[in-house]
């Protein structure tokens, strides 16, 4: 059952970063929140005490940003980075203690089965691999993603998600193109396409721009949401609106367009709400947001503007308050319910 009204968000904190956070994962039960950071660190910040401050990881980290990171187990997160290396942090010292080089390119992003027991990461040498997180054997790879896009320009695969069941792991890439596979065995199961998401211009710049930016199953894996943002004209902008797209992956068709109707930019993170009835996405150009969507719908049920481009967010156990991260800022929106209005004194009673 849903156990908040998305209505009744509010930004109620935030918090300035000298850097920008690009991923987050946040300890269970609590407002410690991991994030990466574009100065190649991995911080904890506690964003629920008194007086917070990012605290850094220590030891030898990466060498480039820090654009994935999940935690694992009760005391482990990993993190991936555009040095291609995943690394193992014991959460508690916040010190490494596994490094594996992962990818031949840039690492953007990673994902945890529900278990916790396999990581997938995907890179821009266009590969998913899943690994075992305890012991960061590779398990397997697959990829149904080209290197070059239509226009013979360089691609790249930036999103990955498992299903809530961890049955399947799906895969985005920058023209628009997804892969559902099947964790066990690899085998890929289903393809999905978005174009939309893609532009590509022929004349100013020969220059693209664009993609799927962010992945997410449905709580019962039926539906997957696909995000980015709508064909741009000037590329150098991000102009069009933000963009979802939620398909019935199993009969390979489109069954809903949310086109957002305030905000532009990348959707850069999508999460369902454990009743399926609502779908939370986050993302911005200059500027951020955060939007509420029916899924049935596709009706706006509220949006509420960020401070910063929202990179990432992670929702607590009651789905009633959001962490987000991206620009310099780490920002806190609440579910706030509206106090009851005292009631009115019965009219006094002549005794006469």
């Amino acid at each position: 059952m849903t156990t908040s009204d998305p209505t009744k968000l509010k930004m109620t904190k935030e918090f300035g970063l000298p850097t920008i956070a690009f991923c987050v994962a946040r300890v269970p039960n609590s407002g410690r929140l991991i994030f990466g950071s574009s100065d190649f660190k991995l911080y904890e910040f506690d964003a629920l005490a008194e007086k917070p401050q990012p605290v850094a990881f220590n030891g030898e980290g990466h060498q480039s940003y820090v654009t994935g990171v999940v935690l694992c187990a009760p005391n482990i997160a990993v993190s991936g980075s555009y040095d291609g290396k995943l690394i193992w942090w014991d959460l508690e010292k916040r010190e490494p203690i596994r490094t594996v080089s992962a990818h031949e390119l840039w690492i953007r992003r990673l994902a945890v089965s529900p278990d916790g027991k396999t990581i997938a990461s995907v890179s821009d040498d266009m590969q998913c691999k899943l690994w075992n997180a305890e012991t960061g054997e590779m398990l397997r790879q697959f990829s149904d993603h080209k290197p070059m896009t239509p226009h013979d320009f360089p691609s790249m695969l930036y999103a990955v998600t498992f299903s809530p069941d961890g049955k399947f792991v799906a895969t985005g890439d920058k023209v628009g193109h997804v892969a559902i596979w099947e964790t066990n065995s690899g085998a890929k199961v289903a393809t999905v396409e978005a174009p939309t998401l893609y532009t590509w211009d022929p004349r100013q710049r020969r220059h693209s721009i664009g993609g799927i930016r962010s992945l997410a199953f449905s709580p019962d894996s039926k539906l997957l949401a696909v995000g980015g943002t709508g064909q741009i004209g000037n590329i150098d902008h991000l102009e069009a609106s933000a963009r979802t797209e939620i398909f019935d992956w199993q009969a390979g068709q489109r069954v809903k367009e949310i086109v957002n109707d305030k905000f532009k930019g990348l959707v850069e993170h999508h999460v369902f709400d454990p009743s399926g009835q609502w779908i939370v996405s986050s993302g911005g150009d200059n500027g951020g947001f955060v939007s509420f969507h029916n899924v049935e719908t596709g009706k706006t049920l509220h949006q509420d503007k960020a401070p910063m481009h929202v990179h990432q967010f992670a929702l607590n156990e009651a789905c009633d308050t959001l962490f987000a991260v991206g620009h310099h800022k780490i920002a806190i929106f609440e579910f706030k319910a509206e106090a009851a209005k005292p009631a009115e004194a019965a009219p006094a009673t002549s005794t006469n």
